[in-house]
């Protein structure tokens, strides 16, 4: 009893949806992209850790302003590194990515 049918709500809504065939549609470029995102958002919390404990100069520092401009200073130091070769986590997540892929 294998009917498409029977699983369905009667506004054609699969209870049971299957996951898409996405070996044929391998994109490497898409998935280098997506890598190196991740890779980018993982330095930007280390970043952030590492900076979180530098105190700024009395004088003509601090405040909300050198908060707001270090943490888009600290976005734009991971987007470079990822970019640049980084520490090779996009590497790694692309190459899980397209063996994920591989699977069907």
């Amino acid at each position: 009893m294998n009917d498409p049918l029977a699983n369905a709500l009667p506004g054609g809504i699969d209870l049971q949806p299957q996951a898409p065939k996405i070996g044929k549609h391998m994109d490497p470029a898409a998935a280098r992209k997506t890598a190196e995102d991740f890779e980018a958002f993982y330095l930007n919390q280390t970043f952030e850790t590492m900076f979180s404990g530098i105190k700024s100069d009395g004088m003509f520092g601090g405040g909300s302003g050198e908060e707001i401009y270090r943490s888009l200073l600290l976005q734009q130091y991971s987007k470079v590194a990822a970019k640049s070769g980084g520490f090779g986590i996009a590497d790694a997540v692309q190459r899980e990515m397209l063996k994920l892929q591989e699977v069907q």
